[in-house]
């Protein structure tokens, strides 16, 4: 058992019968991923992230994305001092290792989009001074379903940097009953710290080097050029998605022990990292045909 799944366990604790979810959340940290969460309010996405941040051994910040935020409060600024006569840098929200970024689809699309540079860049840039982002850097962002009053959707150039999408959900009937007992262990501090900023940074490392055999690389190429041709998708996935694919399914190698990637590993991860990466034509909406069936049906029909 690795230590990723050491954390997966742990998180469960607080985090309670959603073990798919928390672990693919783990991978896509491993793979030096960021995490989108489109989901209801309510469901336990603040709680995630704390217990992500406290097994994880991370600084940890969190600010609610609303229409008056700026990119200033994301990067941070410079303030005049006036003991000192010199203009100091006050650190912005993000400047830390595990951010949280809630109902980000509330706020303006400059803020967005200074939020999804540190997400790329890994720096940035404050009145011609660059600074470097903290190492590891992390990115849980929360949108609420689309239609809500006042929101505006992340463009798919955007969202598709993100190495997965996923939802949290309702919890299931034993789980929520366990909720309202208020079990002891329902709580973050409850959660102990299992691996240092550092040791994940070693198994990033290690990701990075899992073996991959010529039949894995064309197994991929072969599924993303499925959805680019599929008559039920308008745009299918980048060579972005082809990267983060390959990527999550190393980590998927790492969690289980194993120094060589598998298609069972790609096909554990392709529906959190496929889906958002696609857009759907008007014939799979006109049959309401989902992302993740058509996902699904392609990933099963490509020759291994």
């Amino acid at each position: 058992m690795t230590k990723l799944s050491l954390i997966t366990d742990e998180i469960s604790k607080v985090v309670l019968g959603k073990k798919d979810i928390i672990k693919n959340t783990v991978l896509a940290i491993a793979a030096g991923g960021h995490i989108l969460l489109e989901d209801i309010p309510g469901v336990g996405k603040t709680t995630l992230a704390l217990a992500l941040s406290g097994t994880l051994g991370l600084e940890y910040n969190r600010m609610q994305f609303t229409p008056d935020v700026m990119p200033s409060d994301v990067i941070g600024f410079n303030m005049y001092n006036q003991k000192t006569g010199n203009f100091e840098y006050v650190k912005g929200s993000a400047v830390c290792n595990l951010f949280l970024a809630d109902e980000i689809n509330r706020t303006s699309s400059k803020t967005q989009s200074a939020l999804l540079e540190l997400m790329e860049e890994g720096k940035y840039t404050v009145d011609g001074v660059t600074r470097a982002l903290p190492t590891p850097f992390i990115v849980i962002a929360t949108q609420n379903p689309f239609g809500s009053a006042g929101t505006q959707r992340l463009p798919q150039s955007q969202i598709e940097r993100f190495m997965i999408r996923t939802s949290i959900g309702y919890p299931n009937k034993s789980a929520e009953i366990n909720i309202l007992k208020g079990v002891k262990d329902n709580k973050t501090d409850a959660v102990n710290n299992i691996i240092s900023a550092s040791e994940l940074m070693e198994y990033r490392t290690m990701a990075e080097n899992v073996y991959v055999k010529d039949n894995i690389y064309n197994y991929i190429v072969d599924f993303v050029n499925a959805t680019r041709s599929s008559k039920y998708i308008e745009i299918g996935i980048s060579p972005r998605g082809s990267i983060a694919i390959l990527k999550m399914a190393k980590s998927n190698a790492i969690y289980n022990n194993r120094d060589y990637v598998t298609i069972d590993d790609i096909l554990d991860i392709i529906e959190c990292t496929a889906c958002h990466r696609i857009e759907l034509s008007s014939e799979a909406r006109a049959k309401s045909i989902d992302e993740k069936k058509i996902i699904n049906d392609i990933a099963k029909s490509i020759k291994i």
